[in-house]
């Protein structure tokens, strides 16, 4: 009886190994660009929202306020957070457009 299953188990194993689906595994670089796009979408949505929220602050404050040096302080907020936003944004543009034309070009044929 031992001898017969010394016999049957180094069979039995090689049909498991040969009947075993292959995992495939993604690229390392594909998993790294789907998660930093992501990320960088979803940073980019607050950035809108809270660039949309504090224009109403600012535009809202120099309405109300009753004098000049109040409104210039909101005028140069203002400014700051559309830099602000147009770079965080800018950021994406580069990646989504100027990246992928640039890939090939660090190549040696």
């Amino acid at each position: 009886m031992k001898n017969k299953l010394k016999n049957v188990l180094p069979i039995a194993l090689y049909i498991i190994f040969c009947l075993a689906v292959n995992a495939y595994a993604e690229d390392m670089w594909e998993v790294a660009n789907r998660i930093i796009v992501d990320v960088y979408n979803k940073i980019a949505g607050i950035s809108t929202v809270l660039a949309a929220l504090m224009t109403t602050v600012c535009v809202v404050g120099m309405k109300l306020s009753n004098n000049q040096q109040k409104v210039d302080q909101s005028v140069d907020w203002l400014k700051r957070i559309w830099i602000a936003w147009a770079i965080i944004n800018g950021i994406g543009a580069f990646l989504a457009y100027v990246r992928p034309l640039l890939s090939g070009l660090a190549t040696i044929e």
